[in-house]
């Protein structure tokens, strides 16, 4: 085990982090301090493990370096558990039983349950990509679909009617309940916010990727910049302002949909 900015030894400073983390509420993960795990199956990989069940999430979210040649070439997922991964940088080539694609950055794919993802880089540059994967749950005469492709082809629309917020959607979750998650792109130009601070039962697990903002979390108004990582448990309550100068504050997120509660 070793850590993912490759910066060993001892600092110059006192050792200070700007990660929290309240399981079953929410988390908010900074790039320092996160270590690369060795897990079966992948190869020529850094992975860090950003939220799991150990962290109250009902999902799993990766965050994987792939040196050339490097990825998960056996198959991710499996019986009963859906997968996504999306790709931040480089050059992939994904396939499951319905698809094979070469991804670059922006690229997707959405693998439903008993259908297993397999991965490799094969650019010569190492590879960054966002891995999740979640427990399908399936109700009777619907079923998920292999969905693939580049979210860079989608257009924004306006959030909520707010023409300086916008979001990408990447599954057809909103016309089709055989899909019970979703994953969206939302960006906020600098001064956007969202029109209220939510409460609701689903969970988001997020990866930002351009900006900074400051986000409420369970009522904490806390400062966040790209390369973080935030999870948002179920009923957490959850805002976000848009900050900064040069880049417009935007993030990859899931979102569980399409299901009633189990009692």
């Amino acid at each position: 085990m070793s850590y993912l900015n490759h910066i060993t030894g001892y600092r110059e400073d006192i050792l200070s982090s700007r990660s929290i983390v309240k399981k079953g509420n929410f988390a908010l993960i900074e790039p320092d301090g996160l270590v690369k795990n060795v897990i079966p199956g992948f190869e020529k990989c850094a992975v860090t493990i950003l939220a799991s069940p150990k962290m109250g999430a009902s999902f799993v979210d990766y965050l994987v370096t792939m040196d050339q040649g490097g990825g998960f070439l056996k198959g991710f997922g499996g019986e009963g558990i859906e997968a996504f991964l999306y790709i931040l940088e480089g050059r992939v080539k994904v396939k499951n039983e319905d698809k094979e694609a070469e991804l670059t950055e922006g690229g997707y794919m959405y693998s439903p349950e008993g259908k297993k993802v397999s991965f490799e880089n094969v650019g010569e540059a190492p590879a960054r990509a966002f891995l999740y994967k979640r427990r399908y749950n399936r109700i009777e005469g619907h079923e998920a679909y292999t969905v693939w492709g580049n979210i860079n082809d989608v257009p924004f629309t306006p959030y909520e009617g707010m023409e300086d917020v916008r979001v990408k959607d990447f599954l057809p979750s909103a016309t089709d309940i055989g899909f019970d998650m979703n994953f969206h792109i939302l960006s906020l130009k600098p001064g956007a916010c969202h029109g209220y601070i939510e409460t609701h039962i689903q969970e988001h697990g997020a990866y930002i990727y351009s900006g900074e903002g400051m986000y409420n979390l369970d009522n904490h108004w806390i400062p966040v910049k790209k390369g973080d990582y935030l999870f948002m448990g179920a009923y957490s309550l959850q805002a976000a302002y848009g900050v900064g100068r040069k880049e417009e504050f935007a993030y990859v997120y899931s979102k569980d949909c399409n299901r009633d509660v189990e009692i």
